[in-house]
Protein backbone atom coordinates (compact mmCIF):
# COMPACT_ATOMS: atom_id res chain seq x y z
CA UNK A 1 0.00 0.00 0.00
CA UNK A 2 1.29 3.45 -0.92
CA UNK A 3 0.60 5.75 1.99
CA UNK A 4 0.49 8.83 -0.25
CA UNK A 5 -2.58 7.38 -1.99
CA UNK A 6 -4.44 7.57 1.32
CA UNK A 7 -3.34 11.04 2.44
CA UNK A 8 -6.03 13.52 3.54
CA UNK A 9 -5.62 17.06 4.89
CA UNK A 10 -7.60 18.19 7.94
CA UNK A 11 -7.57 21.94 8.55
CA UNK A 12 -8.64 23.11 12.01
CA UNK A 13 -10.60 26.35 11.65
CA UNK A 14 -12.07 26.70 15.12
CA UNK A 15 -9.66 29.18 16.71
CA UNK A 16 -10.66 32.63 17.92
CA UNK A 17 -7.49 34.72 17.53
CA UNK A 18 -8.54 37.18 20.24
CA UNK A 19 -5.10 38.79 20.33
CA UNK A 20 -5.76 40.24 16.86
CA UNK A 21 -8.71 42.29 18.10
CA UNK A 22 -10.18 44.63 16.90
CA UNK A 23 -9.79 43.03 13.44
CA UNK A 24 -10.67 39.58 14.76
CA UNK A 25 -14.02 39.15 16.51
CA UNK A 26 -15.85 36.26 18.14
CA UNK A 27 -17.88 35.83 14.95
CA UNK A 28 -15.00 36.67 12.59
CA UNK A 29 -11.91 34.78 13.71
CA UNK A 30 -8.27 35.33 12.82
CA UNK A 31 -8.19 32.68 10.07
CA UNK A 32 -10.57 34.80 7.98
CA UNK A 33 -8.36 37.91 8.12
CA UNK A 34 -6.12 39.12 5.28
CA UNK A 35 -3.30 40.29 7.54
CA UNK A 36 -0.35 38.72 5.70
CA UNK A 37 -1.22 38.95 2.02
CA UNK A 38 -4.13 39.39 -0.36
CA UNK A 39 -5.75 36.13 0.78
CA UNK A 40 -7.02 35.13 4.19
CA UNK A 41 -4.85 32.86 6.35
CA UNK A 42 -7.32 30.01 5.81
CA UNK A 43 -7.23 30.45 2.02
CA UNK A 44 -3.42 30.41 2.13
CA UNK A 45 -3.51 27.17 4.12
CA UNK A 46 -5.69 25.53 1.48
CA UNK A 47 -3.61 26.97 -1.35
CA UNK A 48 -0.32 25.51 -0.09
CA UNK A 49 -1.84 22.02 -0.31
CA UNK A 50 -2.07 22.23 -4.12
CA UNK A 51 -0.09 19.44 -5.72
CA UNK A 52 0.02 17.59 -2.40
CA UNK A 53 -3.60 16.75 -1.60
CA UNK A 54 -6.50 16.80 -4.06
CA UNK A 55 -9.33 19.27 -3.21
CA UNK A 56 -11.77 16.42 -2.53
CA UNK A 57 -9.38 15.11 0.12
CA UNK A 58 -9.23 18.39 2.06
CA UNK A 59 -11.50 18.68 5.09
CA UNK A 60 -12.04 21.87 7.09
CA UNK A 61 -13.36 21.45 10.63
CA UNK A 62 -15.29 24.57 11.67
CA UNK A 63 -17.59 25.61 14.50
CA UNK A 64 -21.17 26.26 13.44
CA UNK A 65 -20.93 29.97 14.25
CA UNK A 66 -18.10 30.37 11.70
CA UNK A 67 -19.81 28.45 8.91
CA UNK A 68 -21.19 31.57 7.13
CA UNK A 69 -17.70 33.09 6.94
CA UNK A 70 -16.28 29.83 5.60
CA UNK A 71 -18.92 29.60 2.88
CA UNK A 72 -18.02 33.11 1.76
CA UNK A 73 -14.48 31.88 1.03
CA UNK A 74 -15.55 28.58 -0.55
CA UNK A 75 -19.03 29.08 -2.02
CA UNK A 76 -18.82 25.91 -4.18
CA UNK A 77 -18.30 23.63 -1.18
CA UNK A 78 -20.97 20.95 -1.20
CA UNK A 79 -21.86 21.70 -4.83
CA UNK A 80 -18.68 20.85 -6.74
CA UNK A 81 -17.04 18.02 -4.81
CA UNK A 82 -14.01 17.97 -7.09
CA UNK A 83 -13.13 21.64 -6.71
CA UNK A 84 -13.63 22.70 -3.07
CA UNK A 85 -12.77 21.38 0.37
CA UNK A 86 -15.29 19.44 2.42
CA UNK A 87 -16.67 20.99 5.60
CA UNK A 88 -17.10 19.18 8.91
CA UNK A 89 -19.21 21.24 11.32
CA UNK A 90 -18.92 21.18 15.11
CA UNK A 91 -21.93 22.53 17.03
CA UNK A 92 -19.39 24.49 19.07
CA UNK A 93 -15.60 24.61 19.28
CA UNK A 94 -14.26 22.27 22.00
CA UNK A 95 -10.53 22.71 21.30
CA UNK A 96 -8.42 20.58 18.99
CA UNK A 97 -8.79 17.00 20.29
CA UNK A 98 -12.58 16.70 19.64
CA UNK A 99 -12.19 18.41 16.25
CA UNK A 100 -9.41 16.05 15.15
CA UNK A 101 -11.30 13.05 16.55
CA UNK A 102 -14.44 14.02 14.61
CA UNK A 103 -12.37 14.23 11.42
CA UNK A 104 -10.73 10.86 12.15
CA UNK A 105 -14.02 8.95 12.45
CA UNK A 106 -15.26 10.61 9.27
CA UNK A 107 -12.12 9.67 7.31
CA UNK A 108 -12.23 6.09 8.56
CA UNK A 109 -15.70 5.74 7.11
CA UNK A 110 -14.31 6.99 3.80
CA UNK A 111 -11.00 5.12 3.83
CA UNK A 112 -9.92 2.58 6.54
CA UNK A 113 -6.27 3.23 5.59
CA UNK A 114 -6.56 7.03 5.69
CA UNK A 115 -3.59 9.12 6.81
CA UNK A 116 -4.30 12.55 8.30
CA UNK A 117 -2.21 15.66 7.72
CA UNK A 118 -3.53 17.98 10.44
CA UNK A 119 -2.98 21.72 9.96
CA UNK A 120 -3.90 24.91 11.85
CA UNK A 121 -5.83 27.34 9.67
CA UNK A 122 -4.22 30.52 11.01
CA UNK A 123 -0.48 29.89 10.68
CA UNK A 124 1.80 31.15 7.91
CA UNK A 125 4.22 29.05 5.84
CA UNK A 126 6.32 31.11 3.45
CA UNK A 127 8.18 28.18 1.86
CA UNK A 128 5.25 26.25 0.42
CA UNK A 129 7.36 24.05 -1.90
CA UNK A 130 9.60 23.00 0.98
CA UNK A 131 6.50 22.25 3.04
CA UNK A 132 5.04 19.97 0.36
CA UNK A 133 8.35 18.16 -0.12
CA UNK A 134 8.73 17.68 3.62
CA UNK A 135 5.23 16.21 3.97
CA UNK A 136 5.82 13.80 1.08
CA UNK A 137 9.02 12.57 2.72
CA UNK A 138 7.41 12.39 6.16
CA UNK A 139 4.53 10.28 4.84
CA UNK A 140 7.06 7.82 3.37
CA UNK A 141 8.80 7.55 6.75
CA UNK A 142 5.58 7.25 8.77
CA UNK A 143 5.81 4.11 10.89
CA UNK A 144 2.58 2.27 11.60
CA UNK A 145 1.50 3.15 15.12
CA UNK A 146 3.45 6.42 15.34
CA UNK A 147 2.29 10.01 15.78
CA UNK A 148 4.47 12.37 13.75
CA UNK A 149 4.74 16.09 14.42
CA UNK A 150 6.69 18.84 12.66
CA UNK A 151 9.08 20.90 14.76
CA UNK A 152 10.67 24.24 13.87
CA UNK A 153 14.17 25.17 15.00
CA UNK A 154 13.92 28.30 17.23
CA UNK A 155 15.45 31.52 15.91
CA UNK A 156 14.73 33.66 18.99
CA UNK A 157 13.69 33.18 22.66
CA UNK A 158 9.97 33.14 21.86
CA UNK A 159 7.64 32.98 24.87
CA UNK A 160 4.43 32.76 22.83
CA UNK A 161 5.09 29.27 21.40
CA UNK A 162 5.06 25.78 22.86
CA UNK A 163 8.28 23.73 22.61
CA UNK A 164 9.20 20.10 21.89
CA UNK A 165 12.17 18.43 23.58
CA UNK A 166 13.64 15.58 21.54
CA UNK A 167 16.16 12.78 21.88
CA UNK A 168 18.79 11.54 19.42
CA UNK A 169 17.63 11.36 15.80
CA UNK A 170 17.64 8.10 13.84
CA UNK A 171 19.22 7.40 10.46
CA UNK A 172 16.18 8.88 8.69
CA UNK A 173 16.45 12.23 10.49
CA UNK A 174 13.45 11.60 12.76
CA UNK A 175 13.63 12.37 16.46
CA UNK A 176 11.86 10.62 19.34
CA UNK A 177 9.94 13.17 21.40
CA UNK A 178 10.89 13.35 25.08
CA UNK A 179 8.26 15.89 26.16
CA UNK A 180 6.11 18.84 25.15
CA UNK A 181 6.76 22.10 26.98
CA UNK A 182 4.13 24.80 27.52
CA UNK A 183 4.85 28.43 26.64
CA UNK A 184 7.95 29.28 28.73
CA UNK A 185 9.10 32.43 30.48
CA UNK A 186 11.90 34.48 28.92
CA UNK A 187 14.66 32.80 30.94
CA UNK A 188 13.59 29.31 29.92
CA UNK A 189 13.08 30.37 26.28
CA UNK A 190 16.68 31.63 26.17
CA UNK A 191 17.88 28.31 27.56
CA UNK A 192 15.91 26.38 24.93
CA UNK A 193 17.37 28.57 22.18
CA UNK A 194 20.93 27.68 23.20
CA UNK A 195 20.15 23.97 23.45
CA UNK A 196 20.08 21.80 20.34
CA UNK A 197 17.26 19.51 21.38
CA UNK A 198 14.34 21.97 21.61
CA UNK A 199 12.04 22.89 18.72
CA UNK A 200 8.97 25.06 18.36
CA UNK A 201 5.73 23.12 18.26
CA UNK A 202 4.21 23.92 14.85
CA UNK A 203 0.87 22.21 15.55
CA UNK A 204 1.21 20.25 12.28
CA UNK A 205 0.74 16.48 12.64
CA UNK A 206 0.76 13.34 10.47
CA UNK A 207 -0.74 9.98 11.55
CA UNK A 208 -3.10 7.23 10.53
CA UNK A 209 -6.72 7.90 11.48
CA UNK A 210 -7.09 4.55 13.26
CA UNK A 211 -3.87 5.09 15.22
CA UNK A 212 -5.05 8.50 16.40
CA UNK A 213 -8.40 7.09 17.56
CA UNK A 214 -6.60 4.31 19.45
CA UNK A 215 -4.46 6.91 21.22
CA UNK A 216 -7.55 8.94 22.09
CA UNK A 217 -9.10 5.76 23.51
CA UNK A 218 -6.00 5.18 25.63
CA UNK A 219 -5.56 8.71 26.97
CA UNK A 220 -9.02 10.35 26.58
CA UNK A 221 -11.51 7.51 27.13
CA UNK A 222 -14.42 9.90 27.73
CA UNK A 223 -13.91 11.62 24.39
CA UNK A 224 -13.47 8.23 22.71
CA UNK A 225 -16.86 7.07 24.00
CA UNK A 226 -18.55 10.16 22.59
CA UNK A 227 -16.81 9.74 19.23
CA UNK A 228 -17.85 6.07 19.14
CA UNK A 229 -21.49 7.10 19.64
CA UNK A 230 -21.21 9.44 16.65
CA UNK A 231 -19.40 6.84 14.55
CA UNK A 232 -22.02 4.16 15.24
CA UNK A 233 -25.10 6.42 14.97
CA UNK A 234 -25.87 5.19 11.44
CA UNK A 235 -27.11 7.44 8.66
CA UNK A 236 -26.44 11.12 8.04
CA UNK A 237 -29.51 12.46 9.83
CA UNK A 238 -28.91 10.29 12.90
CA UNK A 239 -25.24 11.27 12.90
CA UNK A 240 -26.08 15.00 12.85
CA UNK A 241 -28.55 14.53 15.69
CA UNK A 242 -26.00 12.53 17.70
CA UNK A 243 -23.31 15.17 17.14
CA UNK A 244 -25.63 17.88 18.45
CA UNK A 245 -26.47 15.84 21.55
CA UNK A 246 -22.95 14.52 22.16
CA UNK A 247 -21.04 17.78 21.86
CA UNK A 248 -22.89 19.19 24.85
CA UNK A 249 -21.17 16.52 26.98
CA UNK A 250 -17.68 16.71 25.48
CA UNK A 251 -15.09 18.49 27.61
CA UNK A 252 -12.77 20.90 25.76
CA UNK A 253 -9.20 19.57 25.53
CA UNK A 254 -6.28 20.17 23.19
CA UNK A 255 -4.65 17.34 21.27
CA UNK A 256 -1.28 18.38 22.76
CA UNK A 257 -2.42 18.13 26.38
CA UNK A 258 -4.84 15.22 25.92
CA UNK A 259 -2.76 12.91 23.70
CA UNK A 260 0.65 14.13 22.55
CA UNK A 261 2.04 14.87 26.03
CA UNK A 262 1.00 11.40 27.25
CA UNK A 263 1.70 9.13 24.28
CA UNK A 264 4.94 7.15 23.97
CA UNK A 265 4.60 6.90 20.19
CA UNK A 266 5.36 10.52 19.25
CA UNK A 267 8.14 11.35 16.80
CA UNK A 268 9.27 14.67 15.34
CA UNK A 269 10.74 15.72 12.01
CA UNK A 270 12.48 19.14 11.65
CA UNK A 271 10.64 21.57 9.39
CA UNK A 272 12.52 24.41 7.68
CA UNK A 273 9.43 25.80 5.94
CA UNK A 274 9.28 29.47 6.93
CA UNK A 275 6.70 28.80 9.64
CA UNK A 276 5.15 31.53 11.82
CA UNK A 277 2.30 31.14 14.30
CA UNK A 278 1.02 34.74 13.92
CA UNK A 279 -0.26 34.64 17.48
CA UNK A 280 -0.38 38.39 18.13
CA UNK A 281 0.19 41.77 16.48
CA UNK A 282 3.99 41.86 17.09
CA UNK A 283 4.35 38.55 15.20
CA UNK A 284 3.65 40.46 11.97
CA UNK A 285 7.24 41.67 12.15
CA UNK A 286 8.33 38.14 11.27
CA UNK A 287 6.52 38.19 7.92
CA UNK A 288 6.02 41.85 6.88
CA UNK A 289 8.93 44.10 5.95
CA UNK A 290 9.24 47.21 8.11
CA UNK A 291 10.16 50.69 6.85
CA UNK A 292 13.41 52.51 7.65
CA UNK A 293 12.07 53.46 11.07
CA UNK A 294 11.10 49.90 11.91
CA UNK A 295 7.38 50.55 11.48
CA UNK A 296 4.71 48.37 9.88
CA UNK A 297 2.13 50.64 8.26
CA UNK A 298 -1.07 49.53 6.55
CA UNK A 299 -4.14 51.41 5.38
CA UNK A 300 -4.80 55.15 5.54
CA UNK A 301 -1.97 56.03 7.95
CA UNK A 302 0.09 59.22 8.16
CA UNK A 303 2.96 59.22 10.65
CA UNK A 304 5.67 61.56 11.89
CA UNK A 305 8.73 60.40 13.82
CA UNK A 306 7.41 57.05 15.10
CA UNK A 307 9.71 54.04 15.46
CA UNK A 308 9.33 50.25 15.75
CA UNK A 309 5.55 50.50 15.84
CA UNK A 310 2.63 48.72 14.19
CA UNK A 311 0.22 51.23 12.64
CA UNK A 312 -2.78 49.47 11.12
CA UNK A 313 -5.62 51.50 9.67
CA UNK A 314 -8.50 51.14 7.25
CA UNK A 315 -10.33 53.78 5.21
CA UNK A 316 -10.49 56.26 8.09
CA UNK A 317 -7.36 58.40 8.53
CA UNK A 318 -5.04 57.39 11.39
CA UNK A 319 -2.46 60.06 12.30
CA UNK A 320 0.41 59.28 14.69
CA UNK A 321 3.34 61.30 16.04
CA UNK A 322 6.42 60.19 17.94
CA UNK A 323 5.32 56.69 18.93
CA UNK A 324 7.88 54.09 19.97
CA UNK A 325 7.25 50.33 20.30
CA UNK A 326 3.49 50.85 20.06
CA UNK A 327 0.51 49.15 18.41
CA UNK A 328 -2.31 51.20 16.89
CA UNK A 329 -5.09 49.30 15.11
CA UNK A 330 -8.15 51.15 13.84
CA UNK A 331 -11.44 49.65 12.64
CA UNK A 332 -14.75 51.40 11.87
CA UNK A 333 -16.15 50.76 15.36
CA UNK A 334 -13.14 50.17 17.65
CA UNK A 335 -9.53 51.33 18.04
CA UNK A 336 -6.71 49.59 19.91
CA UNK A 337 -3.71 51.46 21.32
CA UNK A 338 -1.15 49.58 23.46
CA UNK A 339 2.60 49.03 23.92
CA UNK A 340 3.98 46.10 21.92
CA UNK A 341 5.17 44.37 25.08
CA UNK A 342 1.57 44.30 26.36
CA UNK A 343 0.15 42.63 23.23
CA UNK A 344 -0.55 39.38 25.10
CA UNK A 345 -2.95 41.33 27.37
CA UNK A 346 -5.34 41.93 24.46
CA UNK A 347 -6.87 38.53 25.23
CA UNK A 348 -7.88 39.76 28.71
CA UNK A 349 -9.21 42.99 27.21
CA UNK A 350 -11.48 41.03 24.88
CA UNK A 351 -12.65 38.90 27.81
CA UNK A 352 -13.64 42.10 29.63
CA UNK A 353 -15.57 43.32 26.60
CA UNK A 354 -17.41 40.00 26.45
CA UNK A 355 -18.37 40.20 30.13
CA UNK A 356 -19.78 43.67 29.50
CA UNK A 357 -21.79 42.40 26.53
CA UNK A 358 -20.04 44.81 24.15
CA UNK A 359 -21.07 44.14 20.56
CA UNK A 360 -17.58 45.24 19.42
CA UNK A 361 -16.24 41.98 20.87
CA UNK A 362 -18.39 39.71 18.74
CA UNK A 363 -19.15 41.30 15.35
CA UNK A 364 -17.87 43.98 13.00
CA UNK A 365 -19.84 47.06 12.06
CA UNK A 366 -19.99 45.70 8.50
CA UNK A 367 -20.96 42.03 8.19
CA UNK A 368 -20.40 40.07 4.98
CA UNK A 369 -23.15 37.79 3.74
CA UNK A 370 -23.39 35.45 0.69
CA UNK A 371 -25.66 37.99 -1.02
CA UNK A 372 -23.62 41.11 -0.13
CA UNK A 373 -23.21 42.93 3.19
CA UNK A 374 -24.89 45.07 5.81
CA UNK A 375 -23.50 47.87 7.95
CA UNK A 376 -25.02 48.99 11.24
CA UNK A 377 -24.99 52.80 10.99
CA UNK A 378 -26.78 53.65 14.22
CA UNK A 379 -28.93 51.99 16.86
CA UNK A 380 -30.74 52.93 20.03
CA UNK A 381 -33.77 51.94 22.15
CA UNK A 382 -36.38 50.55 19.78
CA UNK A 383 -34.58 51.28 16.48
CA UNK A 384 -31.63 50.27 14.31
CA UNK A 385 -30.43 51.76 11.01
CA UNK A 386 -28.56 49.63 8.46
CA UNK A 387 -27.04 50.09 5.03
CA UNK A 388 -27.69 46.96 2.98
CA UNK A 389 -25.76 46.19 -0.21
CA UNK A 390 -27.06 43.37 -2.44
CA UNK A 391 -24.83 42.15 -5.26
CA UNK A 392 -26.24 41.74 -8.82
CA UNK A 393 -28.36 38.63 -9.21
CA UNK A 394 -28.39 37.90 -5.47
CA UNK A 395 -31.30 37.80 -3.06
CA UNK A 396 -31.84 37.55 0.68
CA UNK A 397 -33.73 34.66 2.22
CA UNK A 398 -37.53 34.64 2.29
CA UNK A 399 -38.10 35.48 5.96
CA UNK A 400 -40.18 37.18 8.61
CA UNK A 401 -39.57 38.75 12.02
CA UNK A 402 -41.49 38.26 15.24
CA UNK A 403 -40.50 41.49 16.97
CA UNK A 404 -39.76 44.19 14.41
CA UNK A 405 -41.06 46.01 11.37
CA UNK A 406 -38.77 47.32 8.62
CA UNK A 407 -38.75 50.41 6.43
CA UNK A 408 -36.64 50.26 3.24
CA UNK A 409 -35.44 53.20 1.12
CA UNK A 410 -33.56 52.43 -2.10
CA UNK A 411 -30.63 54.81 -2.67
CA UNK A 412 -29.12 53.17 -5.78
CA UNK A 413 -29.95 50.25 -8.05
CA UNK A 414 -33.28 48.49 -8.41
CA UNK A 415 -34.87 46.26 -5.78
CA UNK A 416 -37.42 43.52 -6.38
CA UNK A 417 -39.47 43.36 -3.20
CA UNK A 418 -41.54 40.45 -1.98
CA UNK A 419 -43.93 41.50 0.76
CA UNK A 420 -46.56 38.92 1.62
CA UNK A 421 -48.19 37.84 -1.66
CA UNK A 422 -47.12 40.98 -3.52
CA UNK A 423 -43.97 41.27 -5.67
CA UNK A 424 -42.99 44.69 -7.04
CA UNK A 425 -39.93 46.73 -8.08
CA UNK A 426 -38.63 49.73 -6.14
CA UNK A 427 -36.17 52.25 -7.61
CA UNK A 428 -33.98 55.04 -6.18
CA UNK A 429 -35.76 57.47 -3.82
CA UNK A 430 -38.64 54.99 -3.44
CA UNK A 431 -39.52 53.06 -0.29
CA UNK A 432 -41.27 49.97 1.04
CA UNK A 433 -42.67 48.94 4.43
CA UNK A 434 -42.74 45.46 5.98
CA UNK A 435 -45.01 44.99 9.03
CA UNK A 436 -44.16 42.60 11.87
CA UNK A 437 -44.70 38.94 10.95
CA UNK A 438 -45.06 39.44 7.17
CA UNK A 439 -43.02 37.27 4.79
CA UNK A 440 -40.59 39.33 2.75
CA UNK A 441 -37.49 39.23 0.57
CA UNK A 442 -35.12 41.63 -1.23
CA UNK A 443 -33.71 40.70 -4.63
CA UNK A 444 -31.35 42.54 -6.97
CA UNK A 445 -32.44 41.77 -10.56
CA UNK A 446 -30.07 44.33 -12.08
CA UNK A 447 -26.42 44.38 -13.15
CA UNK A 448 -25.29 46.96 -10.57
CA UNK A 449 -25.10 46.78 -6.80
CA UNK A 450 -28.31 47.57 -4.95
CA UNK A 451 -28.04 49.85 -1.89
CA UNK A 452 -30.84 50.17 0.64
CA UNK A 453 -31.18 52.08 3.90
CA UNK A 454 -33.17 49.96 6.32
CA UNK A 455 -34.79 51.27 9.51
CA UNK A 456 -35.87 48.60 12.00
CA UNK A 457 -38.38 49.40 14.73
CA UNK A 458 -39.43 47.14 17.58
CA UNK A 459 -38.77 46.00 21.15
CA UNK A 460 -36.10 43.47 20.07
CA UNK A 461 -33.72 43.96 17.12
CA UNK A 462 -31.24 41.07 17.41
CA UNK A 463 -30.03 39.19 14.33
CA UNK A 464 -31.57 35.99 15.71
CA UNK A 465 -35.06 37.46 15.11
CA UNK A 466 -34.99 36.02 11.59
CA UNK A 467 -37.23 33.09 10.65
CA UNK A 468 -36.12 31.83 7.23
CA UNK A 469 -38.71 30.15 4.99
CA UNK A 470 -36.35 29.49 2.07
CA UNK A 471 -32.72 30.37 1.35
CA UNK A 472 -30.40 30.00 -1.64
CA UNK A 473 -27.30 29.53 0.54
CA UNK A 474 -28.28 26.56 2.71
CA UNK A 475 -28.73 28.56 5.92
CA UNK A 476 -31.24 27.33 8.48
Amino acid sequence: MKVKDHLYAVILAGGSGTRFWPLSRENYSKQFLKIAGSRSLLEQTVQRLRGLVAPQRIYIVVAEKDLPNLRLLFPDTGRRKDASPHILVEPEAKNTAPAIGLAAIHLLSEDPDSVMLVLPSDHLVTRASAFRKLVRNAVKELVRGSLLTLGVKPSRPETGYGYIQVGRKNSHGIYPVSRFVEKPDTRAARRYLKARNYFWNSGIFIWRSDVLLNEIGRHLPGLHRHLSLIRNSGGKSNENRTIQQTYQKIKPVSIDYGVMEKSTSVQMIPADIGWTDLGSWPSLEQVIRTDRSGNIKSGNVIDRDSHNSILYGGQRLVATIGLDEMIVVDSPDATLVCPKDRAQDIRQLVHTLKKKGAVEQSVHQTVERPWGSYTVMEEGPGYKVKRIVVQPGKKLSLQFHKHRSEHWVVTSGKARMTCGDVVYDVGPNESAYVPVGVFHRIQNPGKKSLCIIEVQCGPYLGEDDIVRISDDYGRQ
